[in-house]
This record gives C-alpha cells, sequence and structure tokens, in this order.
C-alpha cells in the first residue's frame, strides 16, 4: 500500500520531500486518476528534484468532496492551490487529461507574470484538436468497459464492485471536464512543450498529438513509445529517462 503523503493540504501531495532539490515537478493525473498514480516518479526522482502529484477532489482521502466537471474551473483551483509552491522553477508532467490541467495551469501562472520552465504532455491529442467523445453520457457499465478499453486500471479493481462504485463518480465527472473542453487555437505558452505518446493508443493519434506543437512559441520535441493509452505504466524507465534527462541538463 502507498505510504501517506507527507504534505497535508488538499491539492497537492509531497511524497518524497527533497529539500536540496533546486527544481520543482507537478505531476498532474489521468481522469479518474490520483496522486499516488505518480508515487513512483516521486521515489525515483527523489534528491535530484522535488515532486508534488496533484490531488482532484472526488478520489482517495478527497472522496467525499464533489469532483469539478469543469476542466478550467479544476485549473483554477488547482491553480491556485501550486502559487504557494512556485519558489523553485517548476515543470508540470500531465498525463491524458492531466496533460489539458497542465496546460491551462501554465496558462494562469503566464498570466501573472510567472511562468513554468517546461510541460511535458502525454496521451493527449492538441488541446485545440475537434473531438466529439461522450463517454460521460454513457451508463456505469458502459464507462467501466471504456476504461477496461483503456487499460490504465488494475482488471482486479474493475472486478470489484464496491470500488467500482467508488471510483464511478470521479470517471463520469473527469470525462465531463474532458469533452466538454475546447482549447483556444491561439492559446500558446512561453515555455518548452514535449509531447509523450504511445504508438497505438486509439484516443490520442500521432498526428493530433503533434498538434501541440502549435501552443508553444519555444521549443517542441515529440516522443513515440510502444503502447497504447498508457504506455508509461508498460515503460515506466523510458518515460523517467525523458525526465531524469531534462532534469540533468
Amino acid at each position: 500500500m502507498t505510504s501517506l503523503p507527507v504534505d497535508s493540504g488538499l491539492w497537492c501531495r509531497r511524497f518524497h520531500p527533497s529539500p536540496a532539490a533546486t527544481t520543482r515537478l507537478v505531476c498532474f493525473p489521468h481522469a479518474g486518476g490520483s496522486a499516488s498514480f505518480y508515487f513512483p516518479v516521486s521515489a525515483e526522482l527523489r534528491g535530484r528534484t522535488d515532486v508534488l502529484a496533484v490531488q482532484y477532489p472526488g478520489r482517495q482521502d478527497r472522496r467525499a468532496e464533489p469532483t469539478i466537471d469543469d476542466l478550467r474551473t479544476l485549473a483554477d483551483e488547482v491553480f491556485a492551490a501550486l502559487r504557494g509552491w512556485s519558489g523553485l522553477p517548476l515543470t508540470f508532467f500531465g498525463h491524458s487529461m492531466g496533460a489539458l490541467v497542465a496546460f491551462e495551469v501554465a496558462r494562469r501562472f503566464e498570466r501573472v507574470g510567472g511562468g513554468i520552465g517546461h510541460l511535458f504532455v502525454s496521451g493527449r491529442r492538441g488541446p485545440a484538436v475537434p473531438h466529439e467523445e461522450r463517454l460521460h453520457l454513457r451508463d456505469d457499465d458502459g464507462i467501466v468497459a471504456a476504461v477496461r478499453e483503456m487499460s490504465g486500471t488494475d482488471e482486479s479493481l474493475l472486478d470489484d464492485e464496491e470500488l467500482v462504485r467508488m471510483m464511478l463518480p470521479a470517471l463520469r465527472g473527469d470525462f465531463r471536464a474532458v469533452e466538454t473542453y475546447r482549447g483556444e487555437p491561439d492559446a500558446v505558452l512561453r515555455c518548452p512543450i514535449t509531447a509523450l505518446t504511445g504508438d497505438r493508443d486509439p484516443r490520442a493519434p500521432l498526428d493530433e498529438v503533434r498538434e501541440w506543437k502549435a501552443h508553444t512559441s519555444a521549443a517542441f520535441e515529440f516522443k513515440v513509445f510502444p503502447g497504447g493509452h498508457f504506455y508509461l505504466t508498460s515503460r515506466p524507465g523510458d518515460v523517467m529517462d525523458v525526465l531524469k534527462d531534462h532534469f540533468d541538463r
């Protein structure tokens, strides 16, 4: 079982405080995901950088809170929580829904005259790519089937009816947040963006992931790995190598 977080704040989990670090990585979970998804990243980078994982409402220790089903409102709340952590240069990493939240939070930092050093977006098409998804309108069985297709959740968890019931409100709310979000084509960050994806991800076609390039005025990198939507759980070493290389520069 994952250790309890050191940070007791509602929004940020700091599993391995690194007081000597000179940079900070903030990790944003996918739809239905929680801060503990990034516990291995925090463990791997401990001492090298200070890692924070965002905890959205409606899951784990915040399960009693209603899910925020509007992505821009969620970004507003996360931005307010992270402003107190901007004492070190910030790098953001977001997977799937987390990529969009990270992008919107980065925009908010730039609006107040700050900014982040780098944005890593994973498993998500560019924010302004048109899409028509209606997973949040499915019945409970339909949502569970969609999660199975994405292979992002341990199958044994999906076979546990009580756990599934606990997860469904957060999943439905997150899917609604993502599916009703429409990014602005002219929204451009000043920081570099690195887009990562699996080569067999049906929810993030390669040409649509490349569209992130239009949302930075700085450098853009595109990295493709073997795998589907959750390629990063089957090949964690590849993703960690990308992050380590970034922080070693």
